[in-house]
């Protein structure tokens, strides 16, 4: 299984917020205890330990790493050698690190590299894993204004994603699409429609369809991504507006999108029944 960095990262800020709050000490406190015992006072801020406890720093360096376990009174050999590795291995690069320009952070990418399981809800469009070169290259272009070369970098970034679908260690995947999003494959993207037919053919893709019939439903307003990812890390909703994005990681919030997704998932046609669905458009195009 690929190694995420992103994964790291996000795990080692998760134990040092646990650990900071365990210890009942703010942020502002942590600084002035780091200052004092590293001997650098501009070194520290609240600031850099909020930042540090949501995984939004650049590079970590393991004397940072040992300087909080000292604060936080962690002297168990084996804990301290784990935090300082995964501050090492957080550091690396991805593969997607070499296309920042399309994707900035590339955190999505990051978590969806080592997850065990990724089941997603698309409302208006094909998931960008399902995709087709040529489907991707409408979507991408009809956002807006796109160089020639930016709108080919994003088509590349996409399509090496769908490399982890054909790992040894795939990942499960399990997309549920609204009938909408199918609908708007046009004739000359009808290809999109024979893909899916493809990948879902494969032992651990499923893909099942949304009809109209259903009527509304509570995954209405729009996408989102459950992962989940192996022991001891917790799974991540990811969703995505038009701008942005949101990373979900509280226990309750899971809960929520995991019984949507076990609601939409009970009103969707089965697999048979939707690569069915799926012929029948394809006919309809020819």
């Amino acid at each position: 299984m690929v190694n995420s960095p992103t994964l790291r990262r996000r795990r080692l800020s998760r134990r040092m917020r646990e650990l900071r709050e365990a210890s009942g000490l703010t942020a502002k406190q942590v600084a002035a205890d780091a200052k004092r015992r590293s001997g650098k006072p501009r070194g520290w801020s609240d600031s850099k330990v909020i930042r540090l406890e949501k995984g939004e720093w650049k590079r970590l360096r393991t004397d940072d790493v040992h300087i909080l376990l000292d604060i936080y009174g962690v002297t168990d050999t084996a804990e301290r050698e784990a935090c300082a590795a995964l501050a090492l291995e957080s550091n690396q690069q991805g593969w997607w690190a070499s296309f920042d320009d399309v994707l900035g952070s590339g955190q999505f990418v990051g978590l969806e590299a080592e997850a065990l399981r990724i089941r997603t809800y698309e409302s208006a469009a094909i998931p960008g894993l399902l995709q087709t070169e040529d489907y991707a290259r409408a979507m991408i272009r009809s956002g807006g204004l796109v160089e020639d070369d930016t709108l080919q970098r994003r088509v590349e970034v996409r399509m090496l994603r769908q490399q982890i679908l054909t790992r040894r260690d795939a990942p499960t995947y399990w997309a549920i699409i609204d009938e909408a999003a199918l609908r708007r494959v046009t004739a000359e993207l009808a290809d999109q429609l024979e893909h899916l037919l493809d990948v879902g053919s494969r032992a651990n893709v499923g893909i099942q369809v949304l009809p109209f019939s259903c009527g509304p439903h509570t995954a209405m307003t729009g996408q989102f991504v459950i992962m989940d990812f192996p022991p001891p890390d917790p799974p991540a909703v990811y969703l995505e507006a038009m701008t942005e994005e949101l990373y979900l990681e509280k226990p309750p919030q899971i809960q929520r999108y995991q019984h949507i997704y076990d609601y939409v998932q009970a009103m969707a046609l089965s697999v048979d029944e939707s690569r069915d669905y799926i012929r029948h458009l394809i006919t309809s195009h020819t």
